[in-house]
């Protein structure tokens, strides 16, 4: 078993952010495809940009997992870690397996409007499998990270995907994790960002996602599902 650099330790309020957010939105995609009528493609063009754009930020969360917390857990916690690292890992291909399906579909769906129930189902598989690695991971995997996982360590994981990701959207993407998220949680993790950023971010973030979600759902302020 390898011990953590010393320094402070992770703190994982914000995996809770990502986790709150993506329930969210994955729990409305189902409905909102179904929703589409055959034929709409402006809707259906709409939806689709939106399903594209989280379902890209999954496929970035968990990569980052991949590349950067099992093998930080594996090399430290020792059998702890060994015993639900593997799950974690064999979900994630599952996860994966379902995404890819998904996005299969989209462009199809983009394009006519029509196979839309067979879309929504895609994405109900992709849920479940969601909502259970989730879980489990709040439950086994974050009390590992705070105690096997330093502040600087944990950090890499939100940088993956700060990397990978178009900068255009990256506004966007703080805002949908904010309008559910703890305020304090949220300045935590902006202090490790730019000054710009900083100062703006927590004006212009709420503001955009409002504006998408007015578009996607037809409200600015979309059933908060929480858990």
């Amino acid at each position: 078993m390898t011990q953590a650099s010393t320094g402070p330790m992770a703190d994982v309020r914000d995996m809770y952010l990502a986790h709150t957010m993506m329930r969210r939105e994955f729990r409305l995609l189902p409905q909102l495809v179904r929703d589409v009528a055959p034929g709409d493609t402006r809707r259906a063009a709409v939806v689709s940009d939106h399903a594209e754009m989280i379902c890209r930020v999954l496929h970035l969360h968990h990569e980052g997992e991949d590349i950067v917390l099992w093998p930080l857990l594996l090399e430290r916690g020792g059998a702890e870690t060994a015993a639900v690292v593997p799950t974690m890992e064999e979900q994630h291909h599952g996860i994966e397996a379902a995404l890819k399906r998904a996005q299969e579909l989209l462009p199809t769906w983009k394009a006519t409007a029509r196979g839309g129930e067979e879309l929504a189902a895609a994405f109900e598989v992709l849920l479940d499998g969601l909502l259970e690695h989730m879980a489990l991971e709040e439950k086994e995997i974050l009390p590992m990270a705070e105690k096997y996982v330093t502040s600087a360590e944990w950090r890499r994981l939100g940088e993956h995907a700060l990397n990978h990701s178009p900068k255009k959207a990256l506004p966007l993407g703080v805002g949908m994790a904010m309008y559910e998220g703890d305020h304090e949680v949220v300045r935590e993790v902006l202090t490790h960002a730019p000054l710009p950023a900083r100062l703006i971010m927590p004006v212009l973030a709420p503001r955009l996602y409002a504006s998408h979600a007015k578009k996607v759902y037809g409200t600015r302020t979309p059933p908060r599902v929480g858990k």
